[in-house]
């Protein structure tokens, strides 16, 4: 398995180098790019999203589309017009030149601004990778859709568009001790040199046998792990369905094949930290997968999202839970009450992988107590 270390060195380790702080995100651009299926990116403007999907694309080779959704966007602007030279011969059909029924990996923001007119097409892309109008009907070469949003979807409609995003991952601001490193990567992205977008050596269709091979990975050594996990993340209140849970295998399989493995290990189920419903749902489901990764016989050739951060200083997390709560006494405007919100609940998704139990427990009742105060 040679394709895994290459998307390794040429992609993620690249990336990472580039974008301060978005390792996460990198990783599971490259884990639904495998297995794939769709990430939904959750968080405020101005965090990179779409740039770090961009530069993904870019460095695999592959045809790539982006589009801003408003509510009054129409069809025709994410695949294609009417060929108006054909429709006068008497037939319907779409110029997709350039249009989303060509992309390999497509980038959606603001998800949830799609339109009745617009969301049966998205269902059938997503779910099925074609495109239907009148009589014609395009296979896509679609590897993966990436959205973003800074708000989840409340109606079922949108629901149902959420559901069909198997990976979900929240994408906060930097902290405060990560803004120098920020702030110099930043400058050096403005640069006239890196507008330019590097092309790497693998291409979708790597990507593709990589998938291929998913299919061959040995998932028998975790069916007891996995079966009894997914109970656990519906007691959670998370809506897992048999569908989901099924696809979720694909995701594992992702991991062990990026990790150059056939075989699956219980290291591979860091995966289910990502399909939660609700933000709250984000600590408690990080601290159950950890928990039963912890307690498995540790794997050799772990995927890094599977390994505890060697930095989980349990002081400097009550620090900054004091300073946070200091901040909430002052009576902070509503813009400054979102930050801080913001910064306790990094501080609690940190706090699940602190090593001492009591240490942990502490941190996270004290981190929930501030998020209730929070609202």
């Amino acid at each position: 398995m040679t394709a895994a270390p290459s998307l390794q060195e040429a992609v993620t380790d690249r990336l990472k180098q580039t974008f301060v702080g978005r390792d996460e995100v990198i990783d599971l651009i490259a884990l639904a790019a495998v297995a794939g299926e769709h990430l939904f990116l959750y968080g405020p403007p101005g965090t990179a999203k779409s740039l770090l999907v961009r530069r993904f694309a870019t460095s695999v080779n592959s045809r790539y589309f982006e589009y801003l959704l408003t509510r009054f966007s129409e069809p025709n602007e994410l695949f294609g017009p009417i060929d108006l030279a054909r429709l006068r011969d008497g037939v319907v059909a779409t110029v997709t030149t350039g249009m989303l029924p060509e992309a390999e990996f497509a980038f959606l923001d603001e998800l949830f601004n799609a339109n009745s007119a617009i969301l049966n097409n998205l269902l059938t892309v997503l779910n099925e990778r074609t495109y239907r109008r009148g009589l014609e009907t395009h296979r896509l070469p679609l590897v993966s859709v990436f959205a973003a949003s800074n708000h989840l979807p409340e109606d079922d409609a949108l629901q149902a568009l959420f559901d069909r995003f198997l990976l979900r991952v929240k994408v906060d601001s930097l902290p405060r001790e990560q803004l120098p490193a920020l702030l110099t990567a930043g400058w050096e992205l403005e640069r006239p040199t890196a507008a330019v977008l590097t092309r790497g050596s693998l291409s979708a269709d790597d990507l593709r046998a990589m998938a291929d091979r998913t299919r061959d990975v040995d998932l028998r050594p975790v069916w007891e792990l996995y079966a009894d996990l997914v109970t656990k993340v519906r007691d959670l209140g998370i809506a897992f369905s048999d569908r989901r849970a099924v696809k979720v295998l694909k995701l594992i399989a992702a991991s062990a094949v990026m990790c150059g493995r056939a075989t699956a290990t219980a290291s591979d189920l860091w995966v289910l930290r990502y399909v939660w419903d609700r933000v709250e749902q984000i600590t408690p489901l990080g601290m159950l997968v950890n928990g039963v990764i912890e307690h498995a016989p540790e794997a050799a050739e772990a995927h890094p999202r599977a390994r505890r951060p060697e930095e989980t200083d349990a002081e400097l997390l009550a620090q900054e839970l004091e300073e946070a709560g200091q901040d909430l006494g002052k009576g902070p405007k509503l813009v400054e009450l979102a930050r801080i919100r913001e910064r306790v609940q990094a501080v609690a998704d940190r706090a699940s992988w602190v090593a001492d139990a009591e240490q942990r427990r502490e941190l996270l009742a004290r981190a929930g107590a501030l998020l209730e105060k929070l609202g």
